[in-house]
């Protein structure tokens, strides 16, 4: 038979139980806006009496009370994981859309000051001097406005380049990130090692581990999976970046300038490894958006663009140099590129502007026929109108998916909140619930204490 002693032990647990159940309740609410905070819920389970039969038992087989037997972290490792690989792809399209869009802005077409704008305008003057070869007018326009097409061309070049040293300092900045990251991702396994081998709590210090992989997904497109013991592992591209405490560093290798970037392709890499083969990240994230502006569509829109002004170049001065000028001068090309590669107006007086085709003449052949080079299938402005194309097209195409993908991702961070973000609603309902909970064992303990007032301090004393 129980003691009259044992129903206090009872009620005792019971406070220390509903106390524990607010208490995490309270860690609920607290950390309501808290980004990565996962919710938390209080595991009770009835403690039992005597578990086998036994001759000489001394207790009834009741129970002694209940007891606290874990604080359940409300994560689903499944979405987490699927979150971590949609973020990843959200962060590359994003990174991607906003490239194309600075790249747009660069070009600026289309627009009365563009490349396109200023080219017909540069056809038109030629066609002015067709028409009055004998005026130096029209040939000064004709040097001004071919100055102005070669210094948008070289502008158009410069901020591509400027937009690729942008993203290559970036890159530098995200290294060091990533790694930095993956050490804490490191320390924070050791810890939770440490701390389920002690019995302590680790529910927060795996919130902190979970935001750290979420950063190293947007990054890098990373990966994770766990561990029996409770360390995560992490991965770019397949390769192993945190094996339970142990990190693989990683590195930015390459060109430093767009000009080298042909012959000395810039990449993610491990640090340290000597195998060029092996060194190499085939990363995503937002770090595998930028290898991929910096390999393919910087350097590829880069190469159309002077293919652009090399046509024009080379049509132009095909013509100009078999052309006579006013002056009589023969041979002259009308373009030309400085040693850093820009363009460049060589001819700079308006009487050496080829005209005619035969010397001493103004029949105007010669700037009739490159007034036409603009209306040419083969000219410049096409091949200029079909690069500004394939740019709107590949722009618009990403900033498509990227809109999907980030209607993909907000579902599933909804997923991920319904799961383990904190609903005020349900947790005012447990505060009620732990409350109550709490009196009716308080209730229950001054019950005891007054039946047992009645047996130590009243029995026996009747008649008295």
């Amino acid at each position: 038979m129980a003691s009259s002693f044992g129903g206090i032990n009872t009620a005792l647990t019971s406070l220390y139980a509903q106390r524990r159940g607010l208490d995490v309740t309270g860690q609920n609410i607290a950390n309501a806006n808290t980004e990565g905070y996962t919710r938390q819920r209080v595991s009770m389970q009835s403690q039992v009496g005597a578990t086998t039969a036994s001759m000489y038992a001394k207790t009834d087989g009741l129970g002694t009370g209940v007891a606290v037997s874990d604080v359940q972290r409300l994560r689903d490792d499944f979405l987490e994981n699927r979150g971590r690989t949609e973020h990843g792809v959200n962060a590359l399209l994003a990174n991607q859309k906003a490239t194309y869009t600075s790249i747009e802005d660069a070009f600026a077409e289309p627009s009365d000051t563009a490349i396109a704008a200023q080219l017909r305008d540069m056809w038109g003057s030629w066609n002015d001097v067709a028409n009055n070869p004998q005026l130096a007018a029209p040939r000064s326009a004709v040097i001004q406005q071919s100055a102005t097409v070669a210094d948008q061309m070289n502008a158009a070049h410069e901020s591509l380049a400027r937009q690729w040293k942008q993203n290559e300092v970036q890159m530098a900045g995200y290294v060091d990130e990533v790694n930095g990251t993956a050490r804490s991702i490191a320390q924070l396994n050791d810890s939770i090692v440490k701390a389920n081998a002690s019995g302590l709590a680790i529910n927060e210090v795996e919130d902190r581990r979970d935001l750290l992989a979420m950063k190293l997904a947007e990054l890098t497109g990373a990966t994770a999976a766990k561990r029996e013991n409770g360390t995560m592992d992490v991965f770019i591209g397949g390769d192993p970046l945190v094996t339970g405490t142990v990190v693989r560093e990683v590195d930015f290798a390459g060109a430093s300038r767009l000009e080298d970037q042909a012959s000395n392709p810039v990449a993610l890499v491990w640090k340290n490894v000597p195998d060029p083969a092996a060194r190499r990240i085939e990363a995503g994230g937002t770090m595998g958006s930028m290898v991929d502006t910096m390999t393919r569509i910087i350097p590829g829109l880069s190469g159309e663009l002077d293919s652009v002004a090399n046509n024009m170049i080379n049509t132009v001065n095909a013509l100009h140099r078999n052309g006579h000028s006013v002056d009589g001068s023969t041979g002259l090309d009308f373009f030309g590129r400085k040693a850093d590669g820009s363009i460049e107006v060589l001819v700079n007086d308006p009487d050496q502007v080829a005209v005619a085709a035969t010397a001493g003449t103004l029949d105007n052949s010669v700037a009739d026929a490159i007034a036409d080079i603009g209306d040419s299938s083969g000219g410049p402005d096409r091949e200029y109108e079909s690069m500004i194309g394939r740019l709107g097209v590949d722009a618009q195409g990403t900033a498509r998916r990227s809109e999907i993908q980030s209607v993909v991702t907000e579902q599933i961070d909804a997923a991920r909140e319904s799961e383990s973000g904190v609903n005020l609603d349900e947790e005012m309902t447990n505060l009620l619930t732990y409350q109550r909970g709490y009196e009716a064992a308080s209730r229950v303990l001054t019950t005891i204490d007054s039946m047992l007032d009645q047996l130590i301090n009243r029995t026996g004393l009747v008649g008295r």
